[in-house]
This record gives structure tokens, sequence and C-alpha cells, in this order.
């Protein structure tokens, strides 16, 4: 079969690796619907995480099961199902407190699993699931092609988004800014109205992205960074801050700028996968009571509750996905991502 491979900066091909095996009989075998490029490949893909050797890429897929093993009784071949980010065995402590991206035996795709075995990455034809019965959820019936934007969006980047808004406190009447206009902030925006805030805010200096942050529900944007666009946000809300603030980027400016946009007593929820930031502004924290909250989102914790949504088109973070390509074209698909030509790009057969 072919899947995507990572040899180092820039350098992402489509290559012949060996089709999926059935190692326990706790695993899947699914094949790939479609899966995406993820802001975090980025890091990869501009150097900023080395690369050692060549590694499969891809970590968010939705698919058809094709195979199952002797143990697996939740799924079963011909379900279309939605792959989290991290695969779990849905029965440790960590699991049942919802939190399965600690699972004791989990891990993450294109990697290792707990033995040691190899993990196939997402972006590619097949995918061998371990655990597949806590991993994998199946969707009902037989979703067209309308609807695979809006269910690939649940494997990772509208759960993801959907956490920063939990751990930041939204709830009814709440203000929120959200710092970060890639897939998971545009997300967090639909999430935190979905949870009922009054007035949400986007830092957006990229007109597409603004434009879409407005469709998912922001009330303003503003284009300005750091100090200056915290200025901005107290000049628009009349008031010292929001009262919760998203931040889904992971560096040192923007969680500088997220901790300074929280008004006295509020919350800064993170989901921006940190890279770069080296402190935190714990003595400003400290004197105006801000609350840092989030980290890895437990995805699959959240599946069940929006894929109702999902399905009956309450909610539909399917518009992330501007530029779909085969996955011949990975290679295309990282570029238009690292050049900012595409908020999130799908990759299809």
């Amino acid at each position: 079969m072919r899947a995507a491979i990572i040899h180092g900066p820039q350098d992402v091909r489509v290559e012949d690796v060996p089709d999926p095996a059935m190692l326990r009989p706790s695993d899947a075998v699914v094949r790939v619907e479609a899966s995406c490029v993820c802001g975090s490949d980025l890091w990869r893909y501009r150097g900023i995480r080395p690369v050692a050797h060549p590694v499969r890429m891809g970590h968010e897929f939705v698919g058809v099961v094709e195979e199952v093993g002797a143990e697996v009784t939740r799924v079963s071949p011909g379900d279309f199902v939605i792959a989290p980010f991290a695969f779990s065995c849905g029965e440790c402590v960590h699991c049942r407190n919802g939190v399965q991206t600690s699972c004791v035996r989990g891990g993450g795709w294109a990697g290792t699993d707990a033995d040691g075995l190899p993990v196939d990455g997402g972006q590619g034809e097949r995918v061998r699931v371990p655990l597949a019965d806590g991993t994998l959820v199946a969707v009902p019936g037989a979703p067209g092609d309308a609807l695979l934007p809006g269910l690939l969006a649940l494997s990772d980047v509208m759960g993801t988004g959907h956490h920063a808004a939990v751990r930041g406190g939204v709830r009814e009447g709440s203000v929120v800014a959200v710092v970060g206009d890639g897939a998971v902030g545009l997300c967090a925006i639909l999430a935190a109205r979905r949870l009922g805030a009054a007035r949400v805010v986007a830092f957006s200096s990229h007109a597409p992205r603004q434009e879409l942050a407005r469709r998912f529900g922001a009330d303003d944007v503003i284009a300005a960074r750091g100090d200056e666009g915290v200025a901005a946000l107290g000049e628009l809300l009349g008031a010292e801050g929001a009262d919760v603030v998203i931040e889904a980027v992971g560096t040192q400016g923007a969680m500088e700028q997220a901790v300074a946009a929280a008004r006295p007593g509020g919350n800064v929820g993170y989901v921006g996968v940190p890279n770069g930031i080296t402190a935190l502004p714990v003595k400003q924290m400290f004197n105006r009571n801000v609350s840092l909250l989030g980290g890895v989102a437990p995805v699959r914790a959240y599946i069940d509750e929006l894929l109702p949504e999902v399905l009956a088109g309450t909610l539909d973070p399917g518009p992330v996905f501007d530029l779909t390509l085969p996955l011949a074209d990975v290679a295309r698909a990282y570029e238009a991502m690292d050049r900012r030509e595409a908020i999130k790009v799908m990759l299809r057969g």
C-alpha cells in the first residue's frame, strides 16, 4: 500500500509500505477514506522537531473497518469509523476518567504501541488500529462525502477546540477571545458558541480565516498581535480582558498574549502543542489571578457528545478543510499549509 513518509524538512513523500497485519486479537484494520495534515505535523516539516530517520505521518483519519480481531466486539467489518488522534484501551483508570490521551496501554499513530510494535500513520491507505474497541467510534449508517469533513474534524481539531473551551470554563454569557486562527482556533470558536458564549473575539490577520471565524460565530476580529492586540481587545471590550482566552498556537508569543488578554480572575484554556515555550508569565498570572488550564485534548472523550450534532447538521466544523488533494499529492498538501495557502488539507485516496 501507499503511505506518507517524512524524510526531513520540506521532504514528505508517498511511498510503498507493507500492508498492515493483524498483530493482536484486539486489533482492527481500517481502510482510510479520508485523512489530513495537522498544524502539529508542520513542526517536523519545518525542522523544528528534528527527523532522525524516515517516519510515517498522520494522526487523523476516518474510514471503513476491513478486519477485526477475535476480541473486538464494538466495531465490525463494514462499519464506518472515526479514529481519534490517539489510540486507547477505554478501560484503564485514565480512560475511565476521560483522559484517554494518558491511557496506560495507548499511544499515538505513526509511533509504537505499549509493547514497542510499530503503529501505522493515518496518512496512508490502511491502518492497523490497536485497542480497536477503546479507540474507534462507529458512525451510524453509511455517511456520504458531504459529511466526511465534519466527521474527520472530530478525530482531532473539533475535539481539541472543544477541550480548550471546556477547560477554559466557557459557559453561558462568557466573553471569549481566541489566539490562533488555524483549524483548532476556528473550531474553538464553534465550541465557545455551543457552550453559550455571549461574545467571541478572534485574533487573525488572514482574510480567509477572518471570514471563517465570523462564519463560525466570532463577533469581532482583531488583526493585531502581542501587546498591540491585547490593547485592541481592551478597547473593543471596554474591559481589562476576556473571561476566557483560548490559546491554540503553542508558541511563546501566543501564550504571553493569551495570558495578558485574560481579565483579572479569568482563565486561559490552552491546547496549542508547545514548541518553543520556555517560560510562563507566572508573576503576571499570580498578580492578576489568571488560571492556565488545558493540555493535550482527549478527543475520544468528546466524540460521543459531538457526533450526533455533526450528523444532524447543527454542528459543522467541516469548512476548516478548504483544500482537498489526493494522497499522491501529500507534498503539495504540506506546502500549502506551511505557506498558509490552506487552513487544513484533506487527503483522499
